[in-house]
């Protein structure tokens, strides 16, 4: 199996139980967060909206630099409604499936890099990123979304395996 290809299931896969959790986001909710140090809930559910699409700036892209102004594209703001949530994710997912089906082996080898106050933060091969900055983190953010779910009274979906509002 090529690598776009394992990318490619595993998009349609986690894209999945992100729509399962978006669905379930309470709206007029966005400024509310669990914690003074926690994220807005807002913003949290846009990341998790917006992330699928970030495949396509690893592939196409070799590098983002948080510290240039041109960057301020890709700060994740709160979106207005649960419709507003699931359209980004589902361009996102459309736009990363394109992307993933078009790339090649080599282009998944090579370095990708990400710069925030002057500093190299990560550079590693493009299918590592993939895998650890998008899918993973991802995991990672729609966990914590399940949280704030759970602690604005809103059902928690079965995503890997049953949860305590909903079986599989």
């Amino acid at each position: 199996m090529e690598l776009k290809d394992f990318f490619l299931e595993k998009l349609v896969q986690e894209s999945e139980a992100s729509r399962k959790v978006l669905e379930r986001v309470p709206e007029g909710r966005n400024d509310w967060k669990p914690h003074e140090k926690s994220m807005p809930l807002g913003v949290l559910a846009a990341l998790v909206a917006s992330m699928p699409g970030w495949a396509t700036l690893m592939v196409e892209r070799d590098e983002l630099n948080l510290d240039d102004p041109a960057s301020e594209k890709f700060k994740t703001k709160p979106m207005a409604s649960r419709e507003e949530l699931l359209k980004s994710l589902d361009a996102g997912v459309a736009a990363a499936k394109k992307t993933l089906e078009a790339t090649t082996e080599a282009d998944l080898m090579k370095p990708w890099k990400l710069r925030l106050g002057g500093y190299e933060i990560s550079n590693k091969p493009r299918y590592v990123t993939l895998s650890e900055s998008l899918f993973s983190h991802l995991a990672h953010h729609r966990g914590q979304l399940t949280v704030y779910l759970r602690l604005n009274e809103a059902s928690v979906p079965a995503i890997y395996g049953p949860s305590a509002d909903e079986q599989f």
